[in-house]
């Protein structure tokens, strides 16, 4: 049947000069839409997205592919109506389970990670939930029992994908008005993104925004909006921001009295629980002055040593997405783990965990050890990296008493 093309990898190099651009633009204007922990961690969950969907894509498709094959009503031929119906067919069935993933709990815990960021640039387009597609998958099933072609399907799903990279931003302000009344618009998705009680659970389209005004919530942008979900972590971990959710909801599930109120908590709103453990929160009115963001601070020295490591991982992350294929188990799974273990060192130099100069050694140990002995890479790439990790060492470890918490 032929191979999907990886659009979302070849589209990497512009999703990174977009947003180049987007951020020059901020400091020329003095909007300050950028925080560097933000920005990182925001870039931390999408490349843990797209590693960890190395292993996950394989399931989800073949499980497109066997309703495709076994149980379609029709063969659908190509050509330019087709695509056009799947289009829309896609545009719908996402409506949906974007809408369910705010409105049923255990949907939104696929979901949150998306919400978290309490700043709105194009880095937060990235950050996305490791397991989310594990869920959207099933909502698209009914387009393989009508018979469209799976690799057309994947095709024009990577389209909408991309096209949502475009509207998470602040630098574009409302569209002409026919573009703002069919399509999503930065304008429409900053009112999805808010938290402000006018804004929430609203204007779930894709690519369109016509689902949300035939099914009822849609909401034009009218006051300033804030960023963020109502129960923020408060981490730069990506590993703890993808479970917080999912551990919050597994501690009512275990203290919930019965099976019905166990069932609520798993199927209701998001944030439910039962009265007698303190009920639903539900959102108050906010202003960007009355909201807090969180936010922590590092010398500066050691933000250039995030830099630094941080290009190197996402080096290693593109090149991996590119090779998987040509790679055996063992080599997938040992970058796999190092990539999830060096973004959660990340984060946990931002917040000054105490173990973190200790973890990032043994990161080191690990990244010499793995292109070594795992990746079989020239003599002279195993000597040039045991020098970056040898000076590294002693780049961090003066800074071994800052790391406290």
């Amino acid at each position: 049947m032929g191979e999907a093309v990886n659009y979302i990898a070849l589209s990497i190099p512009v999703f990174f000069l977009l947003i180049g651009i987007e951020y020059l633009i901020s400091k020329l204007r003095q909007t300050n839409l950028y925080r560097f922990n933000d920005a990182i961690t925001n870039l931390s969950c999408g490349i843990g997205q797209q590693v960890l969907g190395v292993f996950l894509k394989t399931v989800i498709v073949l499980l497109y592919v066997f309703v495709y094959d076994n149980y379609r009503l029709f063969t659908i031929p190509g050509g330019l109506l087709t695509g056009i119906a799947l289009f829309i067919g896609i545009d719908f069935f996402y409506y949906w389970f974007h809408r369910l993933a705010h409105e049923i709990s255990v949907l939104w815990g696929s979901h949150v990670v998306h919400h978290q960021s309490e700043e709105y640039n194009l880095t937060v387009a990235l950050r996305q939930g490791w397991v989310q597609s594990v869920f959207s998958v099933f909502f698209y099933l009914p387009l393989a029992f009508l018979g469209f072609n799976p690799i057309l399907f994947l095709s024009i799903n990577a389209f909408q994908t991309l096209y949502q990279f475009w509207i998470h931003t602040r630098t574009i302000g409302k569209l002409p008005k026919p573009i703002e009344y069919i399509f999503n618009t930065p304008s429409h998705h900053r009112v999805h993104h808010g938290l402000n009680p006018k804004y929430i659970d609203r204007n779930h389209g894709g690519t369109l925004i016509i689902f949300d005004r035939i099914f009822g919530t849609f909401q034009e942008e009218e006051e300033e909006v804030v960023y963020g979900v109502t129960q923020q972590p408060n981490s730069w971990n990506p590993l703890w921001l993808n479970i917080e959710y999912w551990a919050w909801m597994w501690h009512v599930f275990l203290k919930a009295q019965t099976w019905t109120d166990r069932w609520k908590v798993l199927f209701n709103e998001p944030g439910w629980q039962p009265a007698y453990l303190g009920g639903v929160s539900h959102p108050k009115p906010i202003t960007p002055q009355t909201f807090h963001k969180y936010d922590t601070y590092i010398p500066m020295s050691l933000n250039y040593y995030v830099m630094v490591h941080y290009l190197v991982i996402l080096a290693g992350a593109t090149y991996f997405l590119f090779s998987a294929d040509t790679m055996d188990a063992l080599a997938k799974t040992a970058i796999t783990g190092l990539v999830i273990f060096s973004l959660i060192i990340i984060g946990a130099i931002f917040e000054k965990r105490r173990w973190v100069w200790v973890a990032e050694l043994l990161r080191l140990l690990l990244v010499a050890g793995i292109i070594g002995f795992v990746l079989h890479l020239p003599l002279i790439w195993v000597v040039v990296v045991c020098l970056f990790c040898a000076a590294s060492a002693s780049w961090i470890l003066p800074y071994k008493s800052l790391f406290q918490f």
